[in-house]
């Protein structure tokens, strides 16, 4: 007889594949992050689909404090789940929210590399540098955020990732930067800064890439590291083109439907 969490992956793993919202998984893959970790791990070892990179989540400050967790966590993501700048992004009950985040391209040395990533040397393993948002929700009929193990145990409730125009990597501090995404149909417009995403970015990104060389992933490729929302979770109140604007950086856009 198949083990709870085996079941339970089997059903996240088809919603996952067939785009199914299913019925809440048990609670006990939620409320404790380790639970959350080892399903999450299971349901990734058993999809064969190509990945792109890995999304930092739950880097704000004020909700890792507020949640009483101790970090944020990471998870694989997809080609799949990647679109291009301005595509359509088709939304439903589940649906958490949009973000607006930093993301940056990294070599593939990055995994012949010895010793931690550090601040000092992160900068040898970026090649570019881009804007990006994120559509986020869940694939079980349940709304929330009481815990990061609803996020982790549901693939870090990535629904799409749309990539805005890369740039050459070139040191610089991300550590301040005015961000806002808005929809003018709709007239809803939230500020950000990116000082919200774990310190700053590029600390996400040193975080999520000792995450993976700790847990011996190996793309063999370039791949790109997304690093959690300058803006929180921003509800979406309706449909239309969302613009996200980064200073320094230039924006991106989805169409929500």
């Amino acid at each position: 007889m198949k083990s709870l969490i085996e079941k339970t992956s089997d059903k996240l793993v088809n919603a996952f594949l067939k785009n199914k919202i299913i019925a809440p998984i048990p609670s006990k893959f939620c409320k404790k992050i380790n639970e959350a970790q080892k399903l999450r791990k299971l349901c990734e070892s058993k999809i064969k689909l190509p990945v792109i990179g890995f999304k930092a989540a739950g880097t704000g400050i004020p909700l890792i404090k507020k949640l009483k967790e101790k970090e944020p966590f990471y998870a694989s993501v997809y080609n799949r789940n990647v679109l291009k700048n301005g595509k359509s992004v088709k939304i439903n009950k589940s649906t958490l929210g949009i973000e607006l985040e930093v993301c940056y391209k990294i070599k593939k040395s990055f995994f012949s590399s010895k010793g931690i990533i550090t601040m000092k040397n992160i900068s040898k393993y970026i090649s570019h540098i881009a804007p990006c948002i994120e559509v986020v929700g869940y694939r079980q009929r349940k709304k929330g955020i009481t815990s990061f193990g609803d996020l982790c145990s549901d693939f870090g409730a990535n629904i799409k990732f749309l990539i805005g125009p890369k740039k050459k990597y070139k040191k610089f501090n991300v550590g301040n930067l005015k961000t806002n995404i808005s929809n003018k149909k709709i007239n809803q417009s939230v500020n950000g800064n990116t000082n919200t995403v774990y310190i700053n970015p590029l600390n996400s990104l040193r975080f999520v890439l000792n995450k993976v060389k700790k847990d011996k992933k190996n793309l063999n490729k370039d791949f790109w590291v997304f690093t959690g929302s300058s803006v929180g979770v921003v509800p979406i109140k309706g449909k239309g083109i969302f613009i996200g604007k980064i200073d320094k950086l230039g924006s991106v856009k989805a169409a929500i439907k």
